[in-house]
């Protein structure tokens, strides 16, 4: 049984998206939310992120709109102080949001950003706290996932954890979804 997940994916820029009014967010958001009401149907109690732009950010809106109805909590733990200070200034006050909307929060490491080892150790203890991991993204192409990813499939090989995939063949289908319910409300 999963109780804890971790949602991860690709970064805005990776996905060319550079706007918060991107349709294709609300796409990737569907795609979310029903695969983590599914997680809940089956006992999940916990979604852990760290925060980072993109998939996770809008990972952690769904779960902060799902806590309306669901008993899910959200925990948020960016991998050091001062996480958000390079971002644009919207991306920043969404985290600061979210973490406003979120059961737990703290910095893995209580210093800012000294080097590469702390977004390893993020990974390694991101996969020592949670059950399973959600990855929206491309197998083939992960991105800057790469380095979670193959941890993920060690931890997998090694132990009981498992890697649950969105995939854009799964985002393709939310769109044909999306626009047949379109077509049927205009048939109405």
């Amino acid at each position: 049984m999963i109780k804890i997940l971790t949602i991860t994916g690709n970064k805005p820029n990776e996905l060319n998206i550079s706007s918060e009014k991107d349709k294709r967010i609300s796409y990737i958001k569907e795609a979310i939310r029903k695969k983590i009401i599914s997680f809940i149907e089956d006992g999940l109690e916990w979604i852990i992120i760290t925060g980072q732009l993109g998939i996770e950010l809008w990972a952690a809106e769904v779960v902060c709109e799902l806590k309306e109805k669901y008993s899910v909590k959200l925990g948020i733990f960016p991998p050091f102080l001062e996480y958000s200070s390079r971002w644009p200034e919207h991306y920043q006050e969404k985290l600061e949001q979210i973490l406003l909307e979120a059961d737990f929060s703290q910095s893995l490491y209580n210093q800012p950003y000294k080097g590469p080892y702390q977004f390893s150790n993020k990974d390694n203890w991101l996969l020592q706290k949670t059950d399973a991991c959600l990855i929206i993204g491309d197998e083939e192409y992960p991105g800057s996932v790469k380095f979670f990813l193959e941890k993920a499939k060690n931890a997998a090989e090694s132990d009981h954890y498992q890697i649950f995939w969105i995939t854009p063949f799964d985002l393709e289908e939310i769109v044909k979804e999306e626009a047949e319910l379109k077509l049927l409300d205009i048939d109405h």
